[in-house]
């Protein structure tokens, strides 16, 4: 049973406590084993250091999830690169690429302007706009890098001079809501108008099943069909250029009662089958490459 549209924006903003959060949560299959490398493992050292930094201890308990050694290695990611974080949230991603990219390269934030969202409700908004404002100084802070690195800009006044001088964008687990919203396609356009000739967005996004139906699938309940979602990429001026089971979870059945919100880590429906969920674990993901095209 698909979730309604008013519980999937409850459910959205209980786990948006910290502001820019997403109403997503963490899918994914269990991290290779040591005999058992993923063929996508970086090769970094930069990388490796900041993954192993201690104060990720708590982030690095969802590794095993979110495999983001081998899901930024397959998106092709490189220290000196200037790289968007679409919707950092809770900042899960920030605390990784920020200090990677920090030396040599270049970290920006970019959210959704959300007061044309009128599902959010205005005291909602206010606190997304609020957390916006207030990113680079609290991410300094934590992570001990000068705001002026740490940039975050709304999606709808994101500055011209950014226009073709990004390598990557990154949009993980955000995919569901901007569709849902109705506001993915000025998204996409602002953020295809930054990247260079060529330059690349990678998206990490809860996967609906192929026969699901389309009601199901549009977002509302989290999930969203693989092939719905490179035909979206391909109207909007890009073209796949490879995809990766990295983030796949056979055992989700992506059909819960709260829709993706009813597995770990948000445990929707609390205390009722909490087991079953979580033997099952967090969502099945598809993890996709896309190229900026038209322009090379």
């Amino acid at each position: 049973m698909m979730t309604s549209t008013k519980g999937a924006v409850r459910h959205w903003t209980i786990a948006a406590a910290s502001v820019l959060a997403l109403a997503a949560c963490a899918p994914g299959e269990q991290a290779p084993s040591d005999d058992e490398p993923a063929a996508n493992v970086i090769d970094d050292d930069a990388l490796a250091e900041v993954l192993a930094d201690e104060r990720r201890a708590d982030d690095a308990k969802r590794d095993e999830f979110r495999n983001p050694g081998e899901t930024l290695a397959f998106f092709g990611l490189a220290p000196d690169q200037t790289v968007i974080e679409y919707a950092p949230g809770g900042g899960w991603y920030t605390r990784i690429l920020a200090p990677y990219l920090a030396e040599d390269g270049q970290y920006i934030a970019v959210g959704f302007a959300p007061e044309g969202i009128d599902s959010l409700g205005a005291d909602f908004q206010a606190r997304v706009r609020e957390g916006g404002e207030n990113f680079s100084a609290e991410q300094s802070e934590a992570l001990g890098i000068e705001a002026e690195k740490l940039p975050f800009h709304f999606g709808d006044s994101i500055p011209d001079e950014l226009d073709g001088t990004v390598d990557t964008v990154l949009i993980i687990r955000m995919m569901h809501n901007l569709l849902r919203w109705g506001i993915a396609e000025s998204e996409i356009a602002a953020l295809r108008d930054t990247l260079k000739p060529g330059g690349v967005i990678g998206v990490v996004q809860h996967r609906a099943k192929p026969d699901a139906d389309d009601e199901f699938a549009d977002g509302n309940a989290g999930y969203v069909k693989e092939a719905d979602l490179v035909d979206f990429f391909s109207e909007n001026g890009f073209e796949l250029v490879d995809s990766s089971e990295i983030n796949a979870n056979p055992a989700d059945t992506a059909d819960h009662e709260a829709g993706v919100w009813t597995l770990p880590p948000t445990y929707a429906l609390g205390d009722q089958d909490r087991d079953k969920y979580t033997a099952i674990g967090e969502s099945d993901r598809m993890t996709l490459l896309f190229r900026k095209t038209g322009e090379e």
